[in-house]
This record gives structure tokens, sequence and C-alpha cells, in this order.
């Protein structure tokens, strides 16, 4: 076995002596690149973004910005970083380097103030400013008429990049301003330019430092064998969720096994009657993909936290923990999804209405991992996310409550309603859709559903919401997609 190394910013350098459970960026403030920051340590401030070459969907190579804080250094093994540091071009000896055009227009711009943030908003910009899709309108703003608006500049630049990084000292305006000036990248950029060929190949790893292990493999059943000699491992893809786990708890384990560039796991399908999810595929891979084809996880994917921690979620994470307020679950509970379970022995297909079974516990045995979630074909046409919190993004939902209707001629001939926040697992609202199936979608039939609706689940009341409040807010997001969808349904 290769001893464990990562190129950063252009030099290769050893992961050892560094702890199985470091990450990315205490590793890197170690080593002197202290532009990566912590601030939360649990992936909400983007003080700690860095880039990484990732495969690419329009070129071979995307530039990814990602939670350094989040992300243990043994699973970039063989890959590829650049930090802000790593963004200014060398000049002669004995010159400064050459700003790059991101930190230019932060710098003349006003963007950086105390300065905390700066370095991981130009990371998360530089990645937006590399998006090979990204190109100029000629008109934008709350009044265009070329489908830009004001979260998306003259150039192309869509501000929800930065939607995970925190600016305490309120400077968004400047910060914005340098994202809507900086323009295409030139021919001579070494970084656009490495954006042909393709990111480094994933590589197995087995790293032991201090009694822990972390280990990838190079196929799945090559996992799933090790899940099988160690069933106390800990899985982990983007590291979203253990991350937060390391930094705040202080939780380690004798063995991580990664799954996030795993072939079988990366796959996206589209069969006849239904779409199969890779579990390891993460969320920004899944949403440009499928590119608006399911409607439901469409309007999920923009309220699923930010893109920083979009850029290494997964489905196969988020329904992992078995967490009762995950914003994946009540849409795939109203899609009628399943998740495909492998272990050593094989496979089984679970619904995922019978795969929880309690408070972050599932039917998923030791040893197992999910491999894929299937969504079944045709999709129901009026189908609608509603994610109830206190901020418009990146933050936890108080209640979560997904739907898909099949109206026609005026009836509700099936509803599937998912809910999250409500009861110690997500759950269908399957008294409400009994009170809709076979029904008129009238005010009538759906005030009546609404009150039904409002009794679903045992929310309890904690410091995000009452359970009350809860209680209300299932019902009125039934009335709210009445209001939405009456002149879009046929009568």
């Amino acid at each position: 076995m290769v001893a464990a190394r990562i190129t950063v910013n252009g030099k290769e350098t050893p992961i050892a002596p560094a702890a199985a459970h470091t990450t990315v960026l205490d590793f890197l403030r170690e080593r002197g690149l202290t532009g990566t920051k912590e601030g939360c340590a649990e992936g909400e401030c983007g003080a700690c973004s860095v880039l990484v070459a990732r495969p690419g969907v329009n070129k071979p190579t995307d530039w990814v910005p990602v939670n350094a804080c989040l992300v243990p250094v043994a699973a970039l093994d063989g890959q590829e970083v650049v930090t802000s540091e790593g963004l200014a071009t060398a000049g002669e000896p004995g010159t400064p380097p050459t700003l790059h055009p991101v930190q230019q227009e932060m710098a003349v711009r006003g963007g950086s103030q105390c300065g905390y943030c700066t370095p991981g908003f130009i990371c998360s910009m530089a990645a937006e400013y590399y998006r090979p899709d990204r190109c100029a309108h000629a008109d934008s703003g709350p009044d265009a008429t070329d489908g830009t608006d004001a979260e998306h500049g003259p150039n192309g630049f869509d501000l929800h990049a930065l939607s995970g990084n925190l600016c305490r000292c309120t400077g968004y305006r400047p910060i914005r301003d340098a994202a809507f000036a900086v323009g295409a990248p030139t021919d001579e950029d070494p970084l656009a330019r490495r954006r042909e060929q393709a990111p480094p190949a994933p590589v197995a790893t087995e790293y032991d430092q201090d009694d822990s292990t972390f280990l990838r493999k190079n196929t799945l059943a090559e996992t799933l064998r090790s899940l099988r000699e160690r069933p106390d491992a800990v899985v982990v893809a983007g590291s979203t969720d253990w991350g937060v786990e390391v930094n705040i708890r202080s939780r380690r384990a004798d063995c991580v096994v990664a799954v996030d560039r795993l072939p079988e796991l990366r796959e996206l399908r589209v069969a006849s009657d239904h779409i199969e999810i890779g579990a390891a595929l993460t969320l920004t891979e899944i949403e440009r993909r499928l590119d608006g084809t399911v409607p439901l996880l469409a309007e999920l994917f923009p309220q699923f936290a930010s893109r920083l921690i979009r850029n290494g979620a997964t489905l196969g994470g988020n329904l992992g923990t078995g967490s009762p307020i995950g914003d994946s679950p009540p849409v795939l509970l109203a899609l009628e999804a399943s998740v495909v379970l492998a272990d050593a022995d094989g496979e089984r297909t679970v619904p995922l209405a019978d795969y929880f079974t309690g408070y972050r516990q599932s039917v998923r045995r030791p040893g197992e991992l999910i491999r894929a979630v299937r969504v079944p074909l045709p999709l129901s046409p009026v189908a609608a996310f509603h994610k109830i919190a206190k901020r418009r993004f990146d933050d936890i939902s108080s209640v979560a409550v997904a739907f898909a209707l099949d109206i026609e001629a005026g009836m509700v001939r099936k509803a599937r309603i998912g809910l999250g926040g409500v009861a110690a697992t997500p759950v269908r609202a399957l008294a409400t859709e009994a009170a809709l199936e076979g029904r008129p979608w009238a005010a009538g039939t759906v005030e009546a559903a609404a009150e039904v609706l409002r009794g679903e689940g045992t929310p309890m009341s904690d410091h995000r919401a009452s359970a009350d409040y809860r209680s209300a807010m299932l019902g009125q997001s039934l009335l709210k997609l009445y209001a939405q969808t009456t002149e879009a349904v046929p009568s």
C-alpha cells in the first residue's frame, strides 16, 4: 500500500503523521496555510472553504468547494486541493504574486473587512468563476427578461454559490459587487486549463495512525467484505454529518470506511419504470445530472443546507443517519422511493416507508450499506416541497412537508405526503392521504384534509419551534399547495 499523500497548491505532501481523524482544515493550518479558517467547525460558515478537483459534468474536471473543517484529510489521499493561497500566480523572484481575478475584485471593491471570512468566500467564488456553463447575460436584476434575477449577475455568477459562506461584518453588498464583476477565465489561466484533464483517480487507502484506521477500497465488494470484518466501522461519504460529530462532540472511531468514490455507488440510471440514484453521488451532482427531470427533487436541492454542504452530502448519508429532520426523507417518501441495501451476501430493496424503525434507527443491518435510491416512474404531476425554517437557506427545518399528487378531471386519484420534524422518524401522512384520495381537489376537501394533517405525527416543542406551531404549519402547507396549484390543475 502506497503511503497516503495529498497534493496542495501543486505540491505533493505526505499525510502522515496526522491522526486518522484529522480534518483537512487542521492539516492545512499545521502546514502554514492559515488562510483556511475555523469559524463554526460544523460546515455553516464557510471560512474553511477549499477547492478540490472532482469529476466534472461539462468538462473532465470541476473545481468543487468543500468545507475543509468536515473532511478527514485521509479522505483526500491521492487528491488535489487548492487553497486561497494557491489561487494567486507566482511572480518573478523578489516580486509579489499576481492576485487571482476573484481576489483582485474583492480587494478593489471592498469585499474584505475584518478578513476572517475572506479566504473562504474567495474559494467559493473561484469555484463559481470556473463553472464551465457560467455565461454572461446582456441584462440582469429584478426586471431582467433573460432569465436572470437579483441573485444572478450579468456575468452569470450565481450568488447561491456563496450560500454556505458567512460574513459577520455584514459585508455582503461589496462581496456581491465583486462576484458580479469578475470576467471569464483566460486561456492562460492554469486552473482553467486544469479542467481539461481528468481529476486524480480514487486510490485505495489504508491509513493507520494512533490505533485508528481510515479505509477506502477500490470496489464495492471489497468494501462490503471490510464491513463484515469490521461491523463497528463508521461509513462516510461526504462526512458532512460525521465531521460534526468529530469536531463538536469529540467522537472518534477505531475504523472509518469511505464509500464516496466507489464507482458502484456513483451511477445514475434512468430506466422505463424507475430512476436509480447512486448513494454516493453528491447532491450537487444529482441536481446537475437530473437537470430538473424530477421536479420534487429540484425543489429540494436549493433548500438543502448550502452549496458547500451539497458538494459533499449524499442521499445515502442523509438516509443513513436516520435523522427525523433530514430534508431528503420527506421528499423521497412522497416519491415512494426505495433504498437498495447491500452487504457481502447480496442486495435487498426496502421501501423507504418501511426503512425507519425509530429515532435514528432503521432496518439496515451491521455490515450493510445503502447502495442506491430508486424512484418509481411515472412521477405525480403535482408536487411541492415546503420547508419551514428560520432562514431562507442553509438552515435546519422546523417542519418539512413534501407532496406528490395525481389529479385527474378535478379528482385526487393518488396522494403521497412525506413529513419531517413531527415524529421520531420521517413519516408518511397516511390519514391525510386517505382524506384526499377519491375526492375532488376543491376547497372543502382541502380544508378538511388540512385539519387531518394538523394531527399527523407526534410533534414536540424544542428550540426551533413549539408543537402547536409545527401542527399549524402542517395544515397550512396543504392550504398553500391548494392556493398555488388551483389555477394550474385542469378542472
